[in-house]
C-alpha cells in the first residue's frame, strides 16, 4: 500500500490567505463594497458582471472607472441605476456619492453614451463584419518567409503522409501529453509498445516527459484505454490525472492527482530521486 505524503501545517497567515481564496464571493469584500452589473447603450451583446465599486465613490469617479471597462469617456455619458427587476431607480449625478442612491449587490448601472463619435457607436466594437479585413495577394504571400505554406511544403518533403494533426500529436507526446482521442483509436496492435514496456518494471524510479518524477506502479495492458502497453506512475507531486484508477477500475492506489497512465516511450527509468523544492533555500541559510 502506498504511503501518503505528509501534509504540511499551514501558518496562521497562510491559513488566512487560503480561507480568503476559498471563501464565498460575498465574504471577500468590504462592507462599503457593492457588486453591480454594468450595461451600455451601444453594446448590445456585452454585459459586465459584478463590477466592484465603493459606496463612498462619487459618481464622477465611478464613470472614470467604468471608462476603463467600456471605453466611453466619463464626460460623454449619463449613468442610470436599475434594480434587479430592471426598474429604473434613479439617474446618477456626478457630485453625489454612489451610496446616496442605495445600490445593493445585483443592481445594474446602465451607461448611455451621448458621444456621436464614440468608438462603440454603430456596433463597431461588437460587429466584426464592419471591420476592414487584412488582405494579401498570392504573390506577396509566396514571397514571405516562415509562412505556414512553406512549413507544410518542407514537412511533406520529409514525410509524404505528414498532416497537421500528426504534427500536433507528435508535439504533445514530446511534452508528455496524450494524443487526441481519435489518434489513440487508430492503434489496432494489441502489443503496441511491448518492447519499450519490457525495459520498465514496477518499483522503478522514473521521470515522465515534462519533468514529472515518480515511481512505476503498474506495467501492462489496460482494457479501459486504447490497445497496447501502458505504464502506471505514482508521481511525487500532484501533477497526475487520477488516483491510480481508470473508469472505476483500480490498478494501484495513491492520492487523487498523484497518479497517471502514460505510454512506455514517455517514461525514462533510472536514478531519479524525489526533488526537494526547498533545496535552493538551504543553500542561502
Amino acid at each position: 500500500m502506498s504511503v501518503q505524503p505528509p501534509r504540511r501545517q499551514l501558518s496562521r497567515e497562510e491559513q488566512t490567505i487560503r480561507d480568503y481564496c476559498m471563501g464565498e464571493d460575498g465574504r471577500r469584500k468590504a462592507e462599503s463594497t457593492v457588486l453591480l452589473h454594468v450595461s451600455h447603450s451601444n453594446l448590445k451583446k456585452t454585459f459586465f458582471q459584478e463590477i466592484r465599486l465603493d459606496l463612498h465613490m462619487r459618481i464622477g469617479t465611478v464613470k472614470q472607472k467604468l471608462e476603463f471597462h467600456c471605453g466611453t469617456s466619463a464626460i460623454s455619458n449619463r449613468l442610470f441605476l436599475y434594480d434587479e427587476r430592471g426598474q429604473v431607480m434613479s439617474e446618477c449625478e456626478d457630485d453625489k456619492m454612489l451610496g446616496y442612491y442605495s445600490p445593493y449587490d445585483g443592481c445594474r448601472l446602465h451607461i448611455v453614451d451621448d458621444d456621436p463619435n464614440s468608438l462603440s457607436a454603430g456596433g463597431w466594437l461588437e460587429d466584426v463584419s464592419l471591420v476592414t479585413k487584412y488582405e494579401i495577394s498570392e504573390e506577396a504571400y509566396n514571397a514571405r518567409k516562415n509562412t505556414y505554406r512553406k512549413f507544410k511544403e518542407e514537412k511533406l518533403k520529409e514525410d509524404p503522409e505528414w498532416s497537421l494533426k500528426k504534427e500536433i500529436d507528435a508535439r504533445k507526446a514530446k511534452a508528455g501529453m496524450e494524443p487526441s482521442s481519435d489518434s489513440k483509436s487508430k492503434i489496432e496492435d494489441d502489443e503496441y509498445m511491448a518492447t519499450e514496456a519490457s525495459a520498465i518494471k514496477v518499483g522503478d524510479r522514473c521521470e515522465v516527459a515534462g519533468g514529472r518524477r515518480g515511481c512505476v506502479k503498474y506495467v501492462g495492458k489496460i482494457p479501459e484505454l486504447p490497445k497496447g502497453w501502458w505504464v502506471g506512475v505514482q508521481y511525487d507531486e500532484p501533477v497526475g490525472k487520477n488516483d491510480g484508477s481508470v473508469k472505476g477500475v483500480s490498478y494501484f492506489e495513491c492520492l487523487d492527482k498523484y497518479g497517471g497512465f502514460v505510454r512506455p516511450d514517455l517514461v525514462q527509468v533510472g536514478d531519479f530521486p524525489e526533488l526537494d523544492p526547498f533545496a535552493d533555500l538551504e543553500d542561502e541559510i
